[in-house]
């Protein structure tokens, strides 16, 4: 799209075309030919076989009478034919639901006014999504009986949709707006909204007023009225109550007192209750999450809610949840949100109605001559008016493609409906079945409705039988037929918990292993973005070393901390260094990540320490190359696995401890490998005696496939940012040889880390790469302690670059500790 504010006239549009719609005199050569005025048409359509099914079709129309007219008798229900049993003027009872045409016909005083339907439409039209008695009705073309579940309901705005659902559930026909509505949107939403700011002042009789009538008190106006201000007091107390709970132990202690109150019961004892209770505990969380997350008080909370109502679209992620029931409700769809769907009985009550105002819109959207498409901004009073004929062309003919959805949504029937009015002379409905004549393929963008006399006449040309018309049906005003009694339940009880739970199984990662010493929260959320939690910082006991260079670290400038680390993780895990111009490349990525990982730093200052740290060589296992020497496709970034441990879904009945694992270290490693030492570790208690049962998650921050020659293998790599030297003096590479991160990883469970991930490579390579061979295949692991890693200059020590911890676990400790991690004994296991 491109933004236009010019005065140019575009070249003339012809109308939209209707092809996929037809005349009924077309439809049927010889058949009188109406005046160019035809009646608006109802709610009509043809019968189309789809996907060999046959779907009938309902019209039903109304026109508006004088006062003094009196009102027609109300006959029984009207019934389509079947469209399966040529020559019935009934339904079989077998392949298709009878439907009765029950819109009430208008009033003068109830017309629809310019703006949309009369508010009172809504109510009179629940009678006919309200399923009738079961003896009557029958699942079309599945031979069922036809519940609210099979019906939907179609409207252009959710405006409309909401109107119908409040008549649905006062009718007492379970409706959902599906489509994935902002659960901050929703009724729920208001509620949690009364309920804060009453929290926040209860001294307001107002607003504690306005949480009484929420469904967390229960109340409504005449019990308000009746209580009077005794009533209004006792509402403040427990509102103080809530809120000095909210202060101790927060807004989920809150939800949860008002649960042991009666708030369960007492939602789910109304039409639709479930949908309603589930919204209140799912903005619960939501809150919750937030006033951690954020560590907002009772204020701040309120600003955070009302910024998410404002916010609230349809493209929210946070929708509402789908529960259970939707599925036995009739289902309320906007007619966009219907593509691609199919229902097995559609209900369309506002198709010919379609308000267009007599002022022309403020910005004008149409397609220039080369198609391209354009919003027009300019000014009102300067546009020409042939833009805006166009931008109104366009328009009605986005209306013909939302009929054409709209009206082949329906498996095995549709209804739809007609009545007069001032916005009918714009709708899709009305121009099409009124205002095409014969010969001619386009639609008039607007067409006034002719004389009631005149309308009826071409109707019933549409419902002929001889050219597969609509079933015609006058519609009248009724109340909703009695819904079908539900069979006796017999009597409740509590139902028995006979299964035993398996109370070793779990879901489970490195971090969570090794963190057994620490108090986990007794409250928490899940963020689905976290901080990298992998890195303590360790003062580690500084051993004798070879001296060294001491070479400035090119992060030293920045301070550690677990924010830092996450942002320096994303900028490598994104940066091409392919790229011409690499410190752009790097720039250009702190200053995106800095978004999601703000930390006090100058990017370009970081960009620069990053292109020193990225020409620092890896050491003997990379093959001496550099992080620039690696491109993106012999990398596997943010390697994410899902291991399963002691047999995972299907627990094998002796599963392994941690502890087994220290057996395999002494069997396999020899003595001076750094990783040995961790074996004495695993006999810690708390460490070892975890039981290995369920699955274990995590993510390789990358592996790197180095080739030489035809021969390739595949290295673990981690970032860390652990700051290692003495923070008060500079920092160099000298704090970062082999042996000083030898002995950092010796003081953390980063060995733990390294044998796990190495499993984890093995089963990947074992499943994906021909002729797997973990002698030739594992190419070992490196750490990368990226504030050692000084560039070119890094000082090497026995060949092996400061800052990079190397190490190459013998295959066969790898084998044999991902069959353990299977559950097997196996080699030095106890």
């Amino acid at each position: 799209m491109r933004c236009w504010c010019s005065s140019a006239t575009p070249s003339r549009r012809s109308t939209p075309s209707a092809a996929a719609t037809c005349s009924p005199t077309s439809a049927r050569p010889g058949s009188p030919t109406p005046s160019r005025r035809s009646p608006p048409t109802s709610a009509a359509t043809t019968r189309w076989s789809r996907r060999s099914t046959t779907c009938s079709t309902t019209l039903s129309w109304a026109t508006p009478r004088s006062p003094s007219t009196p009102s027609r008798p109300r006959g029984p229900p009207t019934t389509t034919a079947c469209a399966a049993c040529p020559g019935r003027r009934s339904s079989c009872g077998r392949c298709c639901a009878p439907t009765s045409a029950r819109r009430p016909t208008p009033s003068p005083a109830s017309t629809p006014s310019a703006a949309g339907s009369p508010p009172t439409w809504p109510s009179r039209y629940a009678a006919s999504s309200a399923p009738a008695p079961r003896s009557a009705t029958r699942t079309p073309g599945r031979g069922g009986d036809l519940t609210a579940g099979h019906i939907a309901v179609l409207a252009h705005t959710r405006r409309d949709l909401e109107q119908v659902r409040t008549a649905l559930r006062e009718a007492g026909v379970p409706a959902v707006i599906t489509g994935g509505q902002s659960v901050f949107s929703t009724d729920a939403g208001a509620d949690w909204r009364a309920l804060l700011e009453a929290m926040a002042q209860p001294h307001r009789s107002r607003l504690a007023r306005a949480a009484g009538i929420t469904a967390f008190f229960g109340l409504d106006g005449s019990d308000l009225d009746v209580g009077g201000d005794p009533l209004t007091d006792r509402l403040s107390e427990e509102l103080r109550d809530l809120a000095l709970t909210f202060a101790g132990r927060g807004i989920a202690a809150v939800f949860e007192t008002l649960v042991s109150r009666g708030l369960s019961e007492r939602v789910l004892g109304t039409v639709g209750g479930e949908r309603h209770l589930t919204d209140l505990r799912h903005l619960s969380e939501l809150l919750h999450d937030a006033a951690t997350r954020e560590r907002l008080g009772l204020s701040g909370l309120i600003a955070w809610f009302l910024d998410r109502q404002r916010e609230a679209t349809d493209a929210t992620t946070e929708r509402t949840r789908r529960i259970d029931s939707d599925a036995h409700a009739v289902q309320l769809v906007t007619i966009h949100g219907s593509k691609g769907l199919e229902y097995p009985v559609v209900l369309a009550p506002s198709l010919a109605d379609r308000f267009v105002g007599r002022q022309a819109p403020a910005v004008l959207v149409y397609h220039d001559d080369d198609r391209e498409r354009v919003l027009h901004v300019g000014d009102p009073d300067a546009r020409p008016a042939a833009l805006v004929a166009r931008h109104h062309q366009e328009d009605a003919g986005e209306s013909l493609r939302m009929l054409y959805v709209a009206m082949t949504r329906a498996r095995s029937r549709l209804v739809v409906w007609w009545a007069a009015g001032n916005n009918v002379p714009h709708s899709a409905l009305h121009r099409v079945l009124l205002g095409r004549v014969p010969g001619a393929a386009g639609v008039p963008d607007r067409l006034e409705p002719p004389s009631d006399e005149d309308t009826v006449r071409w109707l019933r040309r549409w419902a002929d039988p001889d050219i597969g018309g609509p079933d015609l049906a006058r519609a009248e005003p009724g109340e909703p037929p009695p819904l079908p009694t539900r069979p006796d339940p017999g009597p409740l009880a509590v139902r028995t918990f006979t299964r035993p739970v398996d109370l070793l199984w779990r879901r489970t990662s490195y971090s969570a292993l090794t963190a057994v010493a620490e108090d986990p929260p007794a409250v928490g959320s899940e963020p689905e973005v976290v901080e990298k939690d992998d890195e303590p910082e360790i003062a580690v006991p500084a051993p004798e070393a070879a001296a060294v260079t001491p070479v400035p670290s090119p992060l030293a400038p920045f301070a550690s901390g677990a924010r830092f680390g996450s942002l320096v993780h994303a900028v490598l895990e994104h940066a091409d260094p392919a790229a011409d111009d690499w410190y752009a490349e790097l720039l250009r990525h702190v200053t995106e990540q800095l978004v999601a990982w703000p930390v006090a730093l100058d990017p370009e200052a970081l960009a620069d320490a990053l292109v020193t740290v990225c020409d620092s060589p890896l050491g003997p296992l990379a093959g001496g190359r550099t992080l620039r020497q690696l491109p993106l496709a012999d990398r596997l970034r943010e390697l994410d696995f899902e291991l399963p441990i002691g047999g995972g879904d299907t627990p094998v009945p002796d599963p392994r401890v941690l502890g087994d694992v220290a057996g395999l270290l002494r069997q396999h490693l020899p003595p001076g490998d750094p990783v040995l030492p961790y074996a004495a570790a695993l006999a810690d208690p708390a460490l070892g005696d975890q039981v290995l049962r369920g699955f274990l998650t995590g993510s390789v921050d990358v592996v790197f496939r180095v080739r030489d020659g035809d021969d390739e293998r595949y290295l673990i790599c981690d970032y860390k940012t652990n700051w290692l030297g003495p923070a008060d003096e500079p920092l160099t590479a000298a704090a970062y040889t082999p042996d000083r991160l030898a002995a950092a990883m010796g003081h953390s469970s980063y060995p733990l880390q390294a044998l796990l991930y190495a499993v984890v490579l093995h089963r990947f390579l074992r499943w994906r790469v021909p002729g797997y061979d973990p002698e030739r295949h594992l190419g070992g692991v490196v750490y990368l302690y990226l504030r050692g890693m000084c560039g070119p200059e890094t000082p090497v020590v026995d060949g092996v670059p400061c800052g990079v911890f190397s190490w190459r676990p013998p295959a066969a400790l790898v084998v044999e500790l991902s069959d353990l991690l299977d559950g097997a004994r196996v080699g030095g296991a106890s």
